[in-house]
Parts: structure tokens; sequence; C-alpha cells
């Protein structure tokens, strides 16, 4: 099958249809759609396979699904790689297509030797696997108090391996609920209340923090610059995008440092586009897997916005290193990076913006604070 353009890769994704990467591993050598895979010292190629994967994933905000053609184990494996770095198999993996044997004395065509599932004993391609998730046990009359959940937007270190998988039975399905909820939300009468619409649809909440800046740098728009950032901006943006959208973080983090430093030194500190690339290269800090630098690089962002009145602005600021504060685990360090965001954070809700419309985020942090001063607790009691 012949291989998609960039641009056509880029209308199917437009569709919402998720594109495979094509993967080739060979002895110590790997290649993404056709272009070479540097590895770090001592790093296998899967596992810099596992990394580029996710990379990619994480600056497009969504699964990629990947086709890993590996000739040391003669398979053919069709995976999916999530943000967080966990990999599932989406299908069977099947062998490598093998030459026939030819005849001696004469010439043959060669034939691809037939595609079969991998059998029980194929051996494993070392790389991540998501654990199957444990059967949920019967409700109890009186629920227990459920443990305390991952903090969202928390970056998942990646574990686990994949490879051709055993042959295993198809679990059986769960046995249907005895009462039918589709059927009783259709037989149901509509609420008696008048001022009750149910055809009206939510207003969509605005994007704002790093989903914003990431809706900027996967669109296809072109970035908007002002006529003093234009001339100077316009390339080094449109080549950090694009670094950032092929999963080259490393390289679209030196160009952004770079850029705000020479931006800084023609347009001054407080220019609006010198804002604006701190806010992209606090993005890139986060993909980079540098949380605590992005939460300093967007904090400080905020408090510059708010002294400048932009209360939209430094509200989306202040969500974007609550976003990184999410990802930082260790609980002391994460208390003392919470104290500076909830304080700017309190700050804000007081004064115009959109901060004072959006309590219960303030609170879900909060409640993150309660969390990890128990965490920390009980780390000192254990190192007592």
């Amino acid at each position: 099958m012949s291989r998609l353009s960039r641009e056509e890769k880029r209308e199917v994704q437009q569709e919402g249809r998720l594109v495979p990467v094509d993967v080739r591993v060979a002895g110590a050598a790997a290649s993404v759609d056709g272009v070479p895979l540097l590895t770090g010292p001592g790093e296998e190629p899967q596992q810099a396979v596992l990394n580029h994967l996710q990379r990619l994933a994480r600056a497009t905000g969504r699964p990629v699904l990947a086709t890993v053609h590996d000739t040391r184990i003669g398979y053919v494996v069709p995976l999916q790689v999530d943000l967080d770095g966990s990999s599932s198999f989406t299908g069977d993996p099947v062998r490598l297509a093998a030459p026939a044997a030819e005849p001696k004395g004469q010439s043959a065509p060669r034939e691809a030797a037939p595609r079969e599932p991998a059998p029980e004993a194929a051996p494993a391609f070392p790389l991540r696997a998501v654990p199957q998730p444990p059967a949920a046990p019967p409700a109890p009359s009186v629920p227990p108090a459920p443990p305390l959940p991952p903090a969202p937007g928390t970056v998942q270190p990646p574990t686990g391996v994949f490879g051709p998988p055993p042959v295993m039975s198809t679990p059986a399905p769960a046995p249907a609920p005895e009462a039918a909820p589709v059927a009783a939300l259709v037989t149901e009468e509509p609420p008696s209340d008048p001022d009750l619409d149910l055809r009206s649809t939510p207003t969509p909440t605005p994007a704002r923090g790093f989903d914003a800046v990431a809706e900027e740098v996967l669109g296809d728009e072109p970035v908007t610059l002002t006529a003093e950032g234009a001339a100077l901006l316009t390339e080094p943006v449109a080549r950090i995008n694009e670094a950032v959208r092929t999963g080259r973080i490393e390289a679209a983090a030196e160009l952004a440092e770079r850029t705000v430093a020479e931006a800084a030194a023609v347009l001054g500190d407080d220019h609006t586009e010198v804002l604006h690339l701190g806010e992209l290269t606090a993005y890139i800090s986060y993909l980079a897997g540098d949380p605590e630098r992005a939460f300093h690089l967007s904090l400080d962002l905020a408090r510059q916005r708010r002294q400048a009145r932009d209360g939209e602005a430094a509200y989306g600021n202040v969500r974007s290193a609550a976003t990184a504060w999410r990802a930082v685990r260790d609980p002391e360090h994460g208390l003392s990076l919470g104290r500076e965001l909830i304080d700017l954070w309190s700050r804000l809700t007081t004064e115009d913006g959109p901060a004072a419309d959006d309590i219960e985020e303030l609170e879900s942090a909060r409640a993150r604070m309660a969390r990890l001063t128990e965490r920390a607790r009980r780390a000192a009691a254990r190192n007592a």
C-alpha cells in the first residue's frame, strides 16, 4: 500500500480519522515515516520509537497509531500510543512477508508468504504495554471511601513492553443491566418546567492556558503577529510550530529560547509578542517533560499580565501554571509551588476577568493541596 503524503494525512486528520505512522526497525536502526530516528547513548531503538510517538501524541493532543515493521522478530505490530506514554495493540501482529524459494535452474516471480496471526510462542518486542484493569468488585451497601485519583494533567512515566502477544481467548461480554436506561429515557415525560429547554446546547468553554497555545500551534491558520513583530518573528515562529507538530520537542525548545531572547532585546520584555513567545516556550517546556520550568514561566507571565490589567490573559497563564503544577509529583515541592499559584489565583478572582466566574477550578486546586499535605504527612511518618 502506498504511503500518504503529509498533505493527505492532514486532510484525513481533519476528518477525525487517525492515520497510522509507518515505523521500521531493523537491527539497531529505526525510522518513522521514512525519516531516520536518532537514538541516545545506550537507548534501544524500540525505546526511541516509543518516546518519539509519545511526543507526537502530546504535541497533537490525541493518540498516535503506528504500524511497526520489526525485522528482528519478523512481525508487523499494529500499535496505539497514548498521551501518557502507554501503548496498546490495535490488532493482531502478523508475520512479515518473506520471499518464496525459487526452484533450481529457473527463475520464478517472488510471492509474499501469507500473513498469519502471531503464535503464542512468538518473541516479544520490548516496548510499553497498558496493563489490563482489574474487574470492578460489586458495589457494597455502604460504599468505601474512594482512593485519591491522579491529578488531571499529570504526565505518567512510560512503562511496559509491546510485541507479538500470546493468543488469548476473547472475554465474554458483560451481562446487560436489569434496567434499560435508554428505554427509560425514551419513555419518560419531559420535565414540566417550561423554562428548561432540552434542545438548547451549552456554550462551549473558550480554550485557555496550554489548550489555547496547542490550538494555535497545531491549527492550519497562520499565526497573527503585530506589525512590529511580523518581520522579526514570522519565520522563527513558523519553524518552532513545525518542530512541535513533527515531535521534535528538543529542537523546538532550543529555538523558542533563542527567539524569546532575540525578540526581548529588540522589542522589550513586556512587548505583546515577547509575552506570547513566553507562553509558547512554557508549553514546549511542558511537552519536553519539564513541568517546573513551565510552571515558573507561566506564573511569571500571569504576574506581568495582571500588572498590565489584562485579566483574561493573566487567567490563561494561571491555568497553564496549574496544568504544569499538577505534573509535579513530589508532595513537598508541589505544596511550595501550589502556595504561589493559589495566592495569585485567589487575587485574580477578586478582580475583573474570567477567574471570578470559574471558582470551581480554584477549588479543585485547593483540593489537590489537601491531598499533597496528606501525602507529605505520610511520607514524613515513614521516614521518621
